[in-house]
């Protein structure tokens, strides 16, 4: 049974960081390409970042280029976002999601956790 379990959301305030982790079990995340959404109320679900499957490459919405880092812990079946200077416009729930290709819509990934609230304060 796949599970991805994101953790790390929180309240900050605007300015501040924050570090999401998704933990994957019962799939590797080696074999997938693992993406982060968002879904801020009243909004459509919406890609945040990608990393491929070998890793090689990283994809990142516009809202968050130079703000967010994606990585990938191999031997702990890990990814992250570090989000830094964060805005409340970024305020939403996030969610990681694991697929076949590294795409930006989120359809084309198969595998959902649950999702961890972030919310930042002006």
């Amino acid at each position: 049974q796949v599970q991805l379990v994101e953790s790390g959301g929180g309240l900050v305030q605007a300015g501040g960081s924050l570090r999401l982790s998704c933990t994957a079990s019962g799939l590797t995340v080696t074999w997938y390409a693992m993406g982060w959404f968002r879904q801020a109320p009243g909004k459509e679900r919406e890609f945040v970042s990608g990393i491929s499957r070998t890793g090689g490459t990283t994809y990142y919405a516009d809202s968050v280029k130079g703000r967010f880092t994606i990585s990938r812990d191999n031997a702990k079946n890990t990814v992250y976002l570090q989000m830094n200077s964060l805005k409340p416009e970024d305020t939403a729930v996030y969610y990681c999601a694991a697929g076949s290709r590294l795409q930006y819509n989120y359809q084309a990934y198969n595998y959902w956790g649950q999702g961890t609230q972030v919310t930042v304060s002006s």
